[in-house]
């Protein structure tokens, strides 16, 4: 079988994707890999070609909206799928689920499926930009049902997710479709590691407002006015989105010491090991990864109780879940952890054996190749 998986991060196709084609690879598939600046040769190629994958370069902008560069982008998937012929195509994040399942339908590939990670910056509905992304979020809805309602099935990564698609009619009763367990998470590579002897807390997100960086960092500056001894620690980079937070901003909170800022890492693991207590205020997620992660390496876990988020979390159990942009909750719950480590360290093991039971990433792919009905 000709197995496609669009993407729209070159890198993701290893970082959250490579168990998954190695799943298909083991099977004996021939599988072809899409993303935009897949370039031959570069260090990303190397390595997808080096596991046996087949690479494409699709011309695609991941945060652009200009009409003619995305009929580029699909006649240019149409044209590659004409020529490679898949028996199967799946793409994740917005525009490879559009495009990618536009070129399949038109392109007559006899399974397409689609997952959806999550919803982005356009269904965030808050702020000052609220007008401009409701505008964005209606065109977004009517690509996304112009495209799903000809997906053979379609995988969501929380069931709120799904249920918005549902109630909204952006997706058609008639398309099948079925939530899975996030990216899932390699329980052998996260393994679990001591806590250090001092309170340290960590965010690992892009840099942008939908992310909760903000409401982290006023925590911190909260909790250290109280325990100055409490270190918070960022990682990440400044993304290519409307709701990014600015340079200067970032270099405020490192001159004022509140935060300590260590930009984007290619392996997170030693961070997750310096730190005790992991935090994600995010506004909204499919299944956020990092905190999968953090679960693995046995770590308790502060997040939201929003889409995606409250999935990770039982709350007083593995970490704590607070409201969406309350600082003062989620200040308290981290003076909570820095007073009671011993709290702290009971809901990483909690974490660990959830991470296991549901997270692990090989059973979240075995229930994804079922569900295509790949053997």
């Amino acid at each position: 079988m000709k197995f496609l998986l669009l993407a729209s991060y070159p890198e993701s196709l290893l970082s959250f994707r490579g168990p998954l084609l190695d799943a298909l690879l083991a099977q004996g598939h021939n599988v072809h890999v899409g993303a935009p600046e897949l370039r031959l040769g570069s260090p990303i190629a190397q390595k997808l070609e080096a596991r046996g994958l087949q690479i494409h370069s699709i011309p695609m902008q991941r945060t652009g909206t200009n009409p003619l560069t995305d009929l580029v982008t699909l006649l240019h998937l149409h044209r590659l799928m004409r020529q490679i012929h898949p028996d199967c195509v799946l793409g994740y994040t917005i525009k490879p689920v559009i495009y990618g399942s536009l070129a399949a339908w038109l392109a007559s590939v006899p399974n397409r499926f689609a997952l959806i990670t999550g919803l982005g910056y356009s269904f965030q509905g808050q702020g000052n930009d609220a007008d401009e992304r409701a505008l964005l979020r209606s065109l977004v809805q009517w690509l996304y049902g112009l495209a799903l309602n000809h997906s053979h099935k379609v995988f969501f990564q929380n069931p709120d997710d799904q249920a918005l698609f549902r109630m909204q009619q952006i997706l058609s009763p008639t398309v099948p479709s079925f939530v899975v367990n996030g990216s899932g998470v390699d329980i052998d590579e996260y393994t679990p590691a001591p806590l250090p002897p001092t309170p340290r807390f960590l965010m690992i997100a892009r840099l942008l407002a939908d992310k909760g960086v903000r409401e982290y960092v006023a925590a911190a500056r909260l909790v250290r006015a109280r325990h100055p001894e409490a270190l918070f620690s960022l990682v990440g980079w400044i993304d290519e989105n409307p709701s990014a937070i600015a340079r200067a901003e970032l270099d405020a909170w490192q001159a004022e010491g509140v935060i300590r800022y260590l930009g984007k890492l290619d392996d997170v693991r030693p961070i997750i090991a310096d730190c005790n207590v992991y935090v994600l205020p995010s506004y909204r997620e499919g299944t956020p990864r990092t905190v999968l992660e953090a679960m693995a390496m046995g770590r308790a876990i502060i997040t939201t109780d929003a889409p995606g988020c409250r999935e990770t979390v039982i709350d007083g159990d593995n970490g704590f879940l607070v409201p969406v942009k309350a600082v003062s909750e989620l200040a308290a719950v981290m003076m909570r952890l820095v007073e009671d480590p011993d709290l702290a360290a009971r809901m990483g093991r909690r974490s660990r054996l959830i991470a296991e039971e549901k997270y692990d990433v090989r059973r979240v792919n075995a229930v994804m190749l079922r569900e295509m009905g790949i053997r």
